[in-house]
């Protein structure tokens, strides 16, 4: 039976850490940094579950700065 592998990347100099990504993941595989800032000062999204993601886009669908994009892949 194939099933669904995904793979979020965030780009993090564009990331305004709204946190819309994180409320929208069904799979609670982003997070806002806590200790780290990009260039311009905020907390941006980063996979914390990588493994858990199936490639739903959900994070990319909400994000209103557009710097999410997710791959998919089919696994055996």
């Amino acid at each position: 039976m194939a099933t669904m592998k995904g793979a979020t990347v965030v780009d993090v100099e564009r990331c305004k850490g709204c946190g819309l990504c994180v409320l929208a993941c069904p799979l609670d595989v982003l997070a806002l940094t806590t200790k780290e800032v990009n260039r311009m000062g905020y907390n941006f999204a980063q996979e914390v579950l990588p493994e858990t993601c199936t490639g739903c886009a959900s994070c990319a669908t909400v994000c209103p700065d557009a710097c999410i994009t997710v791959y998919r892949l089919k696994t055996e």
